[in-house]
C-alpha cells in the first residue's frame, strides 16, 4: 500500500530503513547477551564468583552504556543519525573483538565497558530514524519490528552460541595466527566482533529521512529539554520507572537462564542454547509484534494512552508464570511456562520508546529516550542480573538456590511495574494532550 504521506519517506525506503537497523540490533544483542550463554567458562578461566560474573554481564556494560547515552542521544537530534551509529558499531565491535583477548578480570570488564559505549549509539537515533520514516498511527508497529533485534539478537546468541560451544569445545583450544592458543569462548567473540566490522557498511543503505513534526530541524538548549520534562514529570516517572520493572525481571532472568538450566536439570550448554534460543527467538518477536500491533490498533480507536496500557497488560500477564517457571521440578515444565513468561516480557519494548516519541517535540526525542534508556538499562540489565547473584550469593549461599532467586527477583520487579504503569494512564493522556498544545503555541 502506497504510503499516503508524501512528506515521509516511500514504503520501501521506511521498510528498508527498519529491516537493516533491526539488523544492528540484532547483532548488539548477540555482542550483548552471547555472555550469558558463557558463564561456566570465563568463571573457570578467570576464577571469579556469580557476582563478579553478574559485574560484566550487567553492570559494567550498563552504566557506561547508560552515562554515553545522554550526550549522544543529543547528537542524535542534532546530527547525522547514519554516522552516529556507524561509528557506535565500529566501536562496540572493536571492544568485543577485545573480550577476545582478555586474560585477566580487569581487562574483560574494560572491554565490556567499552561495548556498552559503542551501543549507546544506535538506540536514540534509531528511534528518532524510524519517528521521522511512519505517521504517528504505524510507529508503534516500526519501532516494535526494529525492537525484535533484541529478542532475535538473545535467541541466536543462546541458539548459535551454543551450537558453537559445542563444536569448539571438542576441539578443545584452538591456535590462531598472530594470537596463538586461544579458548573456545575467546574465538567467539573475536568472530563476533570481526563481523560487527563488515556489517557496518550496511549503514550506506542508509538515507536520512528529513526530520518530521513539532520542533523539528531546532536546536533546543538543555535547559528547555529539562523544564519539558520535568513538565511532565509523572509521566516520565512512572512510564520510564514502569518498564524498568519489566526490564529487570527480563534482564535478570535471561542472565541466569541459561545457568538455571545447567545446574537445575543438568543440561549443557549446546542443550540450552536450542531450546531457550529456540523460545527467545520465537515468542520474544512475536510478543514484541503483537504488542505493536496492539498498540496501533488501540490507538486507531481513540486510546491515547495504548501505549503505556499494552505495558500494563503485558506486566499482569507475565505475573503467574515468573512465579511459576523457576519452581518447575522437570526441565521440561519449565521450558513450558517460561514460553509465555517471555512472550509478555517482550510485548512492551516496542510501545515503551514508541510512547517517548508521541509525549515529545521532534528536537527533544534522541535525549528523552536516551533518559528512558538510562533508567531502564541501568536498572534491568545494571542491577536485574547482579541482583540475582547477590541473593544466590549472599542470601542463599547456595548455588543450587538460582532457582529461588530468580523466583523473588522476576515477580518482585513485575508486580512493581503493574503499580507503576497503571499509575501512569492519566497522566500519560495528559502528556499527549500537552505536546498538542505545545505545537499550537509553537506555530
Amino acid at each position: 500500500m502506497p504510503n499516503n504521506n508524501n512528506i515521509y519517506p516511500t514504503n520501501i525506503r521506511a521498510w528498508g530503513t527498519v529491516a537493516v537497523l533491526m539488523a544492528a540490533y540484532v547483532l548488539s544483542f548477540i555482542d550483548r547477551q552471547i555472555l550469558n550463554l558463557l558463564v561456566g567458562p570465563i568463571r573457570r578461566d578467570l576464577m571469579i564468583s556469580d557476582t563478579q560474573m553478574s559485574l560484566l554481564m550487567g553492570l559494567s556494560f550498563a552504566l557506561f552504556y547508560t552515562v554515553c547515552g545522554i550526550p549522544l542521544g543529543r547528537l542524535a537530534d542534532t546530527r547525522s543519525r547514519r554516522g552516529l551509529i556507524a561509528f557506535g558499531i565500529l566501536f562496540w565491535s572493536a571492544a568485543t573483538a577485545a573480550c577476545g583477548l582478555a586474560r585477566l578480570y580487569w581487562h574483560f570488564l574494560i572491554c565490556r565497558i567499552g561495548v556498552g559505549v559503542g551501543e549507546a549509539a544506535l538506540s536514540p537515533a534509531a528511534y528518532s530514524l524510524i519517528a521521522d520514516s511512519f505517521p504517528t498511527e504505524r510507529r508503534a508497529t516500526a519501532i516494535s519490528l526494529y525492537s525484535m533485534g533484541v529478542y532475535l539478537g538473545s535467541g541466536f546468541a543462546f541458539l548459535f552460541g551454543g551450537l558453537v560451544i559445542k563444536l569448539a569445545s571438542a576441539q578443545g583450544d584452538i591456535l590462531l595466527p598472530l594470537l596463538g592458543e586461544v579458548r573456545p569462548w575467546q574465538l567467539i567473540f573475536l568472530a563476533l566482533g570481526a563481523a560487527g566490522l563488515l556489517f557496518s557498511l550496511l549503514l550506506l543503505a542508509i538515507k536520512e529521512p528529513a526530520r518530521q513534526g513539532v520542533g523539528a530541524g531546532i536546536t533546543v538548549p538543555l535547559s528547555e529539554v529539562g523544564r519539558y520534562i520535568l513538565a511532565n514529570k509523572r509521566t516520565v516517572l512512572c512510564h520510564n520507572f514502569g518498564f524498568a520493572g519489566l526490564a529487570f525481571a527480563s534482564y535478570g532472568s535471561a542472565a541466569w537462564i541459561p545457568t538455571f538450566f545447567i545446574r537445575t536439570y543438568g543440561w549443557d550448554a549446546g542443550q540450552v542454547g536450542v531450546v531457550y534460543g529456540g523460545i527467545v527467538a520465537t515468542f520474544g518477536c512475536l510478543g514484541i509484534v503483537f504488542g505493536g500491533k496492539l498498540a496501533d490498533w488501540m490507538l486507531r480507536r481513540g486510546r491515547s494512552d495504548a501505549h503505556m496500557r499494552v505495558g500494563l497488560y503485558a506486566a499482569i500477564g507475565a505475573v503467574l508464570f515468573v512465579l511459576a517457571f523457576p519452581l518447575m521440578e522437570s526441565a521440561h515444565w519449565a521450558a513450558i511456562l517460561l514460553t509465555p513468561a517471555v512472550f509478555f516480557l517482550s510485548m512492551p519494548f516496542g510501545v515503551a520508546p514508541a510512547a517517548i516519541q508521541e509525549i515529545m517535540p521532534n528536537s527533544m526525542r534522541g535525549q528523552a529516550s536516551a533518559v528512558y534508556l538510562f533508567v531502564i538499562t541501568l536498572i534491568g540489565l545494571g542491577i536485574g542480573p547482579t541482583a540475582v547473584a547477590i541473593i544466590t550469593d549472599y542470601v542463599f549461599g547456595d548455588d543450587m538456590s538460582l532457582r529461588y532467586s530468580l523466583m523473588i527477583v522476576t515477580s518482585i520487579a513485575v508486580m512493581s511495574s503493574v503499580v507503576l504503569l497503571s499509575m501512569g494512564l492519566k497522566p500519560y493522556r495528559d502528556s499527549v494532550a500537552r505536546l498538542e498544545l505545545w505545537a499550537i503555541r509553537a506555530t
